[in-house]
């Protein structure tokens, strides 16, 4: 088939994955000159991404008092009170955060440690690199529910930030045909997902299913729901998880959420914090401009970071991270390790110390699933000794620093432990660039299982990579024009992206978009079809 071919049938026979009319994939006018912004100062750029993040402030207003908020707090308190098991399942970002999620509650509630556990579609292995178009379907989500072994009587809560993947949907079909009870919260509004899309409307119609619509608007990066969409995700599932831990110790009511996230913000918009990220952006942009690499140091905290640094790659198309018998592929630019532990004790304790869930699927699994051929024929290495194979532990990587260019930073939330330093000051003594972040705020309302301390890091560290890939010039308006085409929600955002920038139509973009995916193979579509159309921009 020729490219006009392809073009034409994503067109015509894949209008389910067309998600233009979804708030979340939509460009936000907020950030619409995002690249400009950034150009003028960083401060500047960090001050427009944050006008977005402080628009999810109403969301919490409006979910907090609700009464599915009350019925998620009570169902995970009973789930738990009984000895039965509470799932978070998503896809992406949403499995991303279900892992943490987990991680959180298994450090801050060791009796009850394995009572919550967590479902990512293609497994634990896609928490470093996205397991390709895994998402598409509605049967793998199916088939973790079962590999996992959830009974009626446990509780499923699904986060899926469009409200329309595939795979995280069919977790919830897989668990509530078996009988069981779900949440699913979402951030595009109800209606307009039942309205349009026949898999959103037979979830959020399920009578097994409650919905907690979580509506939070565009992006501050157009289609980016690793940031606003999760945060209001993070906010409101770990709030769930607090309010039930305080039922199950007897420590007391839960705190007022709204006034601890108001608080949270304003510490962030704050000149000190502003100046701090905007500190971080510059070293990372000289250090990659001058063809060096970041590698950060880690414990406490590692796993938000590690999550924000994993999900760079496929949002601005960047080398992912790199296994240890992989000499072909280039060097991530940016990598996460632990300099106290070996890489298998890293993962576990990135895990919180629980055995690994990566899937272990043969050809005959994926038969039995109806599969695609092309995954049927060649099954994804994605298993447990696959995963080990992404050097995150203290072991030496002397290509990390061979540059003469290179960084090492070391990141903490409040004083590093006397032990931490010590092992970073040895790792980082061959890079030729050294320095600390800490990611602590003032004014954090202190919770069990450290809510807001998790949401602090994660807010700084989604503005601080945003901002790196703006001033790289990998950011077009607001939109990702370096953005990996992996899957089809993708490949709509694309078409949509070059339409917009490129002032054409939506047929027109998509045949644009794949000529370059024909002519350009293994370099960025999006750019190299803007570049065709003279598209330029802010950086650039």
């Amino acid at each position: 088939m020729s490219y006009i071919d392809d073009a034409r049938d994503f067109e015509l026979n894949e209008k389910p994955f067309h998600l233009g009319f979804l708030p979340t994939e939509q460009s936000n006018p907020l950030t619409r000159n995002l690249d400009i912004e950034f150009r003028k100062s960083v401060t500047d750029g960090i001050r427009n991404l944050q006008q977005v993040d402080r628009n999810t402030l109403a969301m919490a207003e409006k979910i907090f008092p609700s009464p599915e908020f009350a019925s998620l707090c009570d169902c995970i308190y009973r789930t738990l009170r009984n000895g039965n098991t509470v799932v978070f399942s998503g896809c992406g970002a949403t499995g991303r955060l279900s892992i943490l999620l987990e991680t959180m509650w298994r450090e801050s509630c060791p009796e009850y440690a394995g009572l919550v556990k967590s479902i990512m579609t293609g497994g634990d292995f896609a928490l470093v690199k996205s397991v390709e178009s895994f998402e598409d379907h509605a049967v793998f989500g199916a088939r973790q529910v079962q590999d996992l072994g959830m009974r009626p009587d446990d509780l499923l809560v699904a986060i899926t930030e469009g409200g329309e993947t595939s795979s995280v949907l069919g977790t919830v079909a897989g668990f509530t045909a078996a009988g069981g009870k779900a949440f699913l919260l979402f951030n595009n509004p109800a209606k307009l997902l039942k309205e349009h899309l026949e898999r959103s409307r037979k979830a959020i119609e399920n009578p097994r299913v409650t919905v907690l619509d979580l509506s939070c608007g565009p992006m501050a990066i157009a289609g980016s729901t690793r940031m606003q969409a999760t945060t209001c995700e993070q906010l409101i599932a770990s709030a769930a998880l607090e309010t039930a831990a305080r039922k199950l110790y007897g420590s007391g009511d839960a705190p007022d959420f709204v006034s601890g996230f108001r608080d949270l913000l304003d510490a962030l918009e704050s000149d000190v914090t502003v100046k701090k990220m905007a500190a971080e952006i510059t070293l990372e942009e000289d250090t990659y401009k001058s063809g060096g690499k970041v590698t950060y140091f880690a414990d406490d905290y590692m796993l938000d970071l590690f999550t924000d640094t994993t999900e760079r790659s496929p949002t601005f198309m960047l080398p992912p991270f790199r296994k240890t018998d992989d000499t072909v592929s280039p060097e991530p630019w940016a990598l996460v390790k632990n300099p106290l532990y070996s890489t298998a004790d890293t993962f576990r304790k990135v895990l919180g110390n629980r055995a690994f869930r990566c899937l272990e699927w043969k050809t005959a699994d994926y038969l039995a699933m109806s599969a695609p051929e092309k995954i049927r024929d060649n099954p994804p290495l994605i298993s447990a000794a696959e995963l080990l194979k992404f050097p995150i532990g203290n072991e030496p990587l002397p290509s990390r620093c061979a540059s003469g260019k290179d960084a090492a930073v070391l990141f903490t939330y409040g004083s590093a432990p006397e032990k931490l330093q010590n092992a970073f000051a040895s790792h980082a003594a061959p890079f030729a660039i050294r320095s600390t972040f800490d990611a602590a705020l003032p004014q954090v309302m202190p919770t069990g299982i450290r809510l807001f301390e998790h949401l602090a890091v994660k807010l700084q560290w989604n503005n601080i990579s945003t901002g790196t890939m703006v001033k790289l010039g990998r950011v077009s308006g607001n939109w990702m024009s370096f953005v990996a085409i992996s899957n089809k929600k993708l490949i709509d955002r694309a078409i949509r992206l070059v339409s917009e920038l490129g002032n054409i139509d939506y047929h027109t973009a998509c045949v644009e978009l794949f000529r370059s995916r024909s002519e350009n193979p293994g370099e960025p579509a999006v750019r190299c079809t803007l570049d065709r159309l003279g598209v330029k921009r802010g950086n650039q």
